[in-house]
């Protein structure tokens, strides 16, 4: 519980102008401040609680632990991001510089009590870690922004006043920060504290973002896109090559799914995580989150689902009817992740005998998550415990087969050095570059409209991998981004199919489990009903068809502004330097 304990100094303001030359309000001052290890270490703790992702939902577009929405888990209300009604905030909006703000005022303050570098670099190093992460995330959102490397002063008014520095400039900075934090922090493994190998895992990320969006964006004209994918490439393998790490592997039935509902952090493949404890009372809400309806009854969405490969390696999107299929069909001989992220016939809850068909009154699409959810004891509002992962080693493999994949470089021994790992894990069969890059899926290539080239089907493979091994853990939108797939934001979601109105036996064990009906409800015991058109929308109405959520509500996504948030309009008056992103 090292990292739960918020510092009494930080207090969260937004606005650049208004806000970067206040002095922290804090116990520690320039006049009493730092002259300890112990005062540095305090001060540093506050990073980990005000800038790691929060755990419950996508707060102002920027990730979360397990709350994402995008494409990956659908809900009953759309976000504005989903439905095009965005508009420019009038403050917020994620433009919010009081975290650097705080990070600055340690870098510039740390050595006023004369302590040795060998006690204070790796608390530098731990501010410039912060500081990358940072800007690495206000560049993925505003691209352009103004770079800060010290507090500023209220009679400063030149920096105060500073126009957008460009993308090229502050990445080149993030590198450097990280390079630095890399350099000077340790080298032993710690899941609540920032390591060498985080800042090595945390460079692998934004380089594979920032290569992949200056290579796919051609129409910002930004350079070096094989420069920052070459970097992600190389910090990957320096943690591979290390053997710090590895991934965690039990049954392959239960050992995906253990991983996220450990109530303890798994250290072989957990690099950084937030860690929760019932004992102190800090708790986030994912039982709640999927077995209630209070937040909009999440589910899995159905271009998610077929995507799942069939256990022995084949595309179940090559199955003669798979559209057409029902939920107990579909569920069978499946990549076992998918029973390990959603409910599937025969689950039981962790500490139950019972076994549970999906329950609609959880999920909007039927396919009710189940990934980080733990025993139904902690099922009552905010009352879950169990640590939730930041950073984990199958990203890193992901982020470099995807860096050598986009470079075009990658080999069958990269893949079998990566790739492979995840698949053991689940005994699925490895991923073959040469069968995948002779007939490319069309069902992703139909999804992933830019890709091409002679690696076109392992990239599209990478990906599938990518979204299957990671949904939850909030990398959706940002991969949407980079690769300018907006318009997958714009189709329409959908569930699991339904031939219309009947009893279906969603488990396969003899018994209805729930009754599609129009009229009066049926009196039927321990059923499940849904009232057709009211509680549940089928594509073709009384014919069927899939589950439709939110299909009277118009999605669009605007491909010459999306890609980019608006800056909000107080921020714009205060300094009349700054400029709105294009179209906004």
């Amino acid at each position: 519980m090292k990292r739960m304990l918020f510092f009494a100094g930080v207090v969260l303001l937004s606005g650049c102008s208004k806000f970067l030359d206040r002095q922290p309000l804090s116990q520690i001052s320039p006049d009493n401040g730092f002259n300890s290890e112990s005062e540095l270490q305090l001060y540093v703790h506050s990073f980990y609680d005000n800038m790691l992702p929060n755990p419950d939902g996508e707060e102002k577009g920027f990730t979360s632990l397990y709350g994402e929405t995008s494409n990956n888990i659908v809900l009953t209300g759309l976000s504005p991001q989903l439905t095009g009604n965005r508009s420019v905030p009038v403050s917020g909006g994620g433009w919010d510089w009081t975290s650097l703000r705080n990070v600055n005022y340690f870098i510039q303050n740390y050595n006023r009590g004369g302590l040795d570098t060998s006690i204070t670099y790796k608390y530098v190093a731990v501010a410039k870690f912060f500081r990358a992460y940072f800007y690495a995330n206000m560049v993925a959102h505003f691209g352009d922004v103004p770079f800060y490397n010290k507090v500023i002063e209220t009679n400063d008014t030149a920096s105060l006043n500073k126009p957008r520095d460009s993308r090229t400039l502050v990445m080149d900075s993030v590198l450097n920060d990280l390079d630095f934090a890399i350099a000077h922090l340790g080298t032993g493994k710690d899941v609540a504290e920032v390591t060498k190998w985080t800042a090595l895992a945390l460079k692998s990320r934004v380089c594979l973002f920032e290569g992949t969006f200056r290579k796919y964006h051609t129409e910002f004209s930004l350079p070096d896109a094989n420069g920052f994918l070459q970097k992600s490439a190389d910090a990957a393998q320096t943690i591979m090559n290390a053997g710090v790490y590895t991934i965690y592997k039990s049954s392959p039935e239960i050992a995906y799914g253990n991983l996220f509902s450990s109530l303890t952090v798994i250290p072989e493949e957990v690099i950084l995580a937030r860690q929760y404890s019932a004992a102190l009372q800090i708790y986030h809400n994912v039982n709640y989150y999927t077995t209630a309806p209070s937040f909009g009854k999440p589910g899995l969405e159905k271009s998610l689902v077929n995507s799942y490969l069939m256990k022995d390696g084949s595309r179940f999107t090559d199955i003669p009817g798979y559209t057409t299929m029902q939920f107990y069909q579909e569920t069978q001989n499946r990549d076992p992740r998918l029973s390990q992220t959603i409910r599937t016939p025969g689950y039981k809850r962790i500490d139950g005998n019972v076994t549970l068909a999906p329950s609609y009154g959880g999920t909007v699409t039927g396919y009710q998550l189940t990934k980080f959810v733990t025993s139904a004891a902690n099922d009552a509002l905010l009352h879950s415990y169990n640590p939730l992962p930041v950073i984990r080693y199958a990203e890193v493999l992901l982020n470099y087969a995807e860096a050598k994949a986009e470079l075009g470089t990658i080999t069958q021994s990269d893949l079998d050095l990566s790739i492979k790992l995840l698949r053991d894990r689940v005994a699925m069969p490895g991923m073959d570059m040469a069968a995948a890059n002779i007939a490319p899926d069309p069902y992703l290539a139909n999804q992933y409209t830019h890709v091409s080239g002679i690696n076109k089907g392992i990239i599209l493979e990478i990906r599938r991998e990518r979204r299957i091994e990671l949904v939850m853990e909030g990398f959706v939108w940002n991969d949407i981004m980079r690769w300018k797939e907006g318009h997958l934001l714009a189709v329409q979601y959908k569930g699991a199919y339904f031939p219309g109105e009947g009893n279906y036996d969603l488990d396969g064990d003899g018994a209805t489990d729930l009754m599609i009906y129009s009229g009066t409800q049926p009196s039927t015991p321990n059923v499940q009903f849904l009232k057709l058109g009211t509680d549940v929308v089928l594509e073709n109405g009384a014919s069927g068809g899939n589950i439709i959520v939110n299909g009277t509500i118009p999605k669009t996504f605007n491909e010459e502004r999306d890609y980019l948030f608006p800056l909000p309009t107080t921020d714009l008056l205060l300094n009349p330097r700054l400029t709105q992103n294009y179209k906004w």
